[in-house]
């Protein structure tokens, strides 16, 4: 998911650019994160969205060397910033840094990477739709309703298989496993995730991830309350605040009282207005809200966390005359967060997105009816990170180590994050991420990113080598069902859904899994279907889509394996568990290996595997060619986990027709001491790579296999490379392949391309433009009457190069006048010098099934 910083700013003083390279543990993007932060403290600006100006310090995530924590924070310590947390046994210290002192933190030899904490903004996932009538052909799709069997393809849990699978295995629907769900929080209050299969509370608890001592939470999650010292009152009766205030129980030795704003608070409710008073008790976490605001609290209800008896109180009042629910429930968190200050936690949600991920992956009863998430027998945690605003990644990496720590969890979906530059999977997050898969034993399974359909869009921190990345599938029959748009392919990966490989080549998304669905919303947001397709849904539901609803498939999915392996008393680590869902996907022949790595997640056939074992399975390393215009910053410059060349021509790229052939290195690091023969096979090749059929690894000893590429068209062209042992029953390692073949652009000439592309598909070009180019000059024409069709840019980091307020969602032709776009015709000024790429794609709704367009590019020096 896109990551949203305060605002762009150059670097500053006390926070230089280190070297180029791989040797800055910080990165330019983190650099100028900072940079703004300081720049923002120096001017006492508000950023855009908080309620106070920036502090004189950032927060940085330290992922540092094993056995090093404690010296780590000591160092850092001594250099003047405040330790809010450490975690020996992953290597994580997080420390709020004065800006002066960050590259001296940076610099600490015991650091590995650094990671400044950042707000990332939550994805879009409604599906927008036009102001009037639908597109494409006539008809209308039913709407869902509690007559609805499992097997739909509104909630397309079948597309994995899992419908079947629980339909031979009944008890393997997720019963005796808990599925932590990192997000916006889960709505306490939902009938569809009320409950378990077998009758018990599915939501078995509430946390709060975020932190204010963090920096974005403290300017941008408002649903803390401070306690200090200042704070603490006595006796029956109390004057604060220019409020006369009645205490509860009488008071007592331990009491505070802080009081919160409601006019800044960003509850529903519009009759919520002016002081609400909380108290707390800390000998025994005790709470008390004045809900009433009559400033008298021995007339509230004392609250305690929600997993000590699932207390949920409410806010505001509802109007009966509206379908939306106005009254906000709420549960409540404290904690001591330093030495000097508690934090409470009055734990609204002003965003429907965890709920609705929690029902993709839990709910059990959906609509009131047969219709099930995933796992219906599956408990739930809620773990929220994240407000309407975004999240701290921060709060998401306290959070998920909390989760896997604490929680009891078996597996853990996050279905938010980042899209940087460096997608390397080297980032702090991403090495904590795997680390503490390792370490606990709990799978964490992450959304690829809705930055597609550019090559190397991938997100982090689902680029951790360790952690699932799930891109977003979809089938023409939700297609239908949910947005009333006809096609013609059975079964293709999202537009919008993040394109692998890594800026390494590392394999990523790893796998697919469905991305729309209609699922629980909390009833006090307004949700809805799409327009398209002539149906509305009840308050409590919502059609959603992205890698964010892929993402929950995927680890429901894996809740069923975990499930049924339980029950069958088979003990699955996370490598095992990742062996047979990679091992088993499904590879769809019509999508590129770029957009849906393995394939479909295949539950019935995962099971298979795991049933006969997979612990045998030998660990393979792969060492491959990288080269990208950021390729030289890598761990080991130029060189991956796989197979990587987006080069341009003349630049140490390949150019149309062009046959070069590459030392791909592969490492057999476990097993037997002899030699071992492995069999090679390519996946989704369509030509363009040749390499051995086979292969004989001795354990230790490096052996280079050499693949040829000889792209035979223009475009990005992928392939995955399957090395196994025919012995084992898991396949050993999986490598993509992966090159891009530009066609140059040269001052004074046009480069033009006719197509046609159908209705929710698309078609990617790729260019090379020259250094010193000072325009890079864009045309779409050609277009059918009333066609829909766009195109967007991404630039040679694989980044989208659009720069209007609008962006390119919107920005069709035939459609809401581009919504502040130009769809025909776009410049970019002073292009990026390397291989961009132009994606071609026709809406839902056009009314076409096949959208010819005629492309055209040049530049200027």
């Amino acid at each position: 998911m896109g990551g949203l910083s305060l605002s762009a700013g150059p670097v500053q003083a006390g926070v230089a650019a280190a070297p180029g390279g791989a040797a800055d543990k910080l990165g330019s993007h983190d650099r100028a994160l900072i940079a703004t932060y300081a720049a923002q403290y120096r001017t006492r600006s508000l950023p855009a969205g908080a309620d106070q100006p920036a502090p004189d310090f950032v927060t940085l995530m330290f992922a540092v060397r094993s056995g090093r924590t404690d010296a780590a924070a000591r160092q850092l310590t001594d250099l003047g910033a405040e330790v809010t947390g450490t975690e020996p046994e992953i290597g994580y210290v997080k420390a709020n840094v004065p800006f002066a002192a960050v590259d001296q933190a940076v610099a600490l030899d015991d650091v590995l990477r650094v990671d400044a904490d950042e707000l990332l903004a939550l994805d879009e996932t409604t599906a927008a739709t036009p102001a009037a009538g639908a597109g494409g052909d006539a008809g209308r799709p039913v709407a869902p309703s509690a007559a609805t069997p499992d097997d739909n393809p509104y909630m397309p849990t079948r597309e994995t298989g899992s419908v079947a699978f629980k339909n031979e295995h009944p008890s393997y629907d997720g019963r005796g496993v808990t599925i932590g769900v990192m997000d916006t929080g889960i709505d306490p209050t939902h009938p569809a995730l009320a409950t378990t299969t077998t009758g018990e509370r599915k939501l078995v608890d509430t946390a709060v991830g975020s932190n204010p001592l963090n920096l974005i939470d403290l300017l941008f999650d408002r649903t803390w309350l401070l306690y200090t010292n200042g704070n603490k009152v006595t006796g029956p009766v109390v004057d604060k605040y220019d409020i006369t205030w009645t205490l509860p129980d009488g008071g007592s030795d331990d009491m505070y009282l802080n009081r919160k704003n409601l006019a800044i608070a960003g509850y529903a409710d519009p009759t919520l207005t002016g002081t609400l008073g909380v108290a707390y008790r800390e000998s025994d976490n005790a709470v008390w809200i004045d809900l009433n605001q009559d400033y008298v609290f021995t007339d509230d209800e004392r609250y305690r966390p929600y997993r000590e008896n699932q207390q949920i109180g409410y806010l505001g009042t509802d109007n009966p005359a509206t379908e939306l629910n106005e009254r906000q429930p709420f549960t409540v968190e404290a904690r001591r967060l330093s030495s000097a200050i508690i934090g409470v936690n009055i734990n609204t949600l002003d965003e429907g997105h965890g709920t609705h991920v929690a029902g993709i992956t839990a709910a059990n009863g959906i609509l009131g009816g047969q219709m099930d998430g995933q796992a219906p027998g599956a408990k739930l945690v809620s773990m929220r990170a994240c407000t309407h605003n975004g999240c701290s990644s921060a709060a998401l990496t306290d959070g998920m180590v909390a989760l896997a720590t604490d929680y009891g969890v078996d597996v853990i979906n996050m279905s938010i994050g980042s899209a940087p530059a460096l997608n390397d999977g080297q980032s702090a997050m991403a090495l904590l991420y795997d680390r503490l898969i390792e370490t606990t034993g709990v799978q964490m399974f992450i959304s690829a990113g809705n930055s597609g359909a550019g090559t190397n869009s991938h997100g982090d921190p689902s680029a951790a080598g360790n952690v699932v990345s799930v891109g977003a599938s979809v089938s023409k029959h939700t297609w239908w069902a949910n947005y009333g748009s006809f096609v013609t392919q059975v079964r293709s990966v999202f537009p919008f859904s993040s394109r692998g490989p890594r800026e390494d080549g590392g394999f990523k998304p790893d796998i697919t899994a469905p991305g729309a669905a209609i699922a629980p919303y909390p009833n006090w947001l307004a949700g809805g279907a799409v327009a398209d397709t002539g149906y509305t849904l009840p308050a409590g539901y919502a059609m959603l889509q992205g890698t964010s609803m892929a993402s929950p498939q995927a680890a429901g999915a894996a809740a069923l394996l975990l499930s049924a392996a339980k029950q069958n008393g088979i003990s699955v680590t996370p490598a095992e568990l990742r062996r047979a869902i990679f091992s088993t996907a499904d590879f769809n022949k019509d999508e590129p290996a770029i957009a849906q790595g393995r394939g479909e997640f295949d539950v019935p056939h995962a099971w298979q595997y795991l049933t006969k074992g997979v612990a045998g399975t030998d660990a393979v390393t792969v060492s491959a060619p990288v080269c990208t215009v950021l390729s030289d910053k890598l761990a080991t410059p130029h060189t991956g986990s796989g197979l990587y060349n987006s080069c341009a021509p003349g630049s140490g790229g390949q150019g149309v027709g062009e046959s070069r052939t590459y030392d791909v290195t592969l490492t057999r690091t476990s097993g037997a001491e002899g030699a071992v023969d492995y069999v090679l096979d390519l996946r989704g090749n369509d030509g363009t790579f040749t390499a051995p059929s086979k292969v004989t690894l001795v354990k230790g000893v490096p052996t280079v296999v050499q693949v040829t590429a000889a792209p035979a068209t223009q475009g990005i062209h992928s392939a995955v490379l399957t090395i196994d042992n025919a012995v084992t029953r898991a396949v050993e390692q999986h490598a993509m392949l992966a090159v891009e073949a530009a066609t140059p652009l040269a001052p004074g000439t046009t480069w033009a391309v006719e197509g046609t592309v159908d209705r929710n598909d698309t078609i990617i070009y790729s260019v090379a433009v020259p250094a010193g180019a000072t325009s890079l000059d864009v045309n779409l024409s050609g277009l059918a009457d009333g066609s829909q069709t766009r195109w967007w840019a991404f630039g040679p980091d694989g980044l989208e190069a659009e720069k209007s307020s609008a962006g390119t969602v919107y920005c069709y032709a035939n459609y809401q006048d581009g919504n502040g776009c130009d769809p025909f015709t776009r410049s970019y000024a002073k292009p990026k010098p390397g291989v961009w790429e132009f994606v071609v794609e026709a809406r839902r709704t056009s009314p076409h099934l096949a959208n010819p367009f005629h492309l055209a590019a040049s530049v200027t020096q």
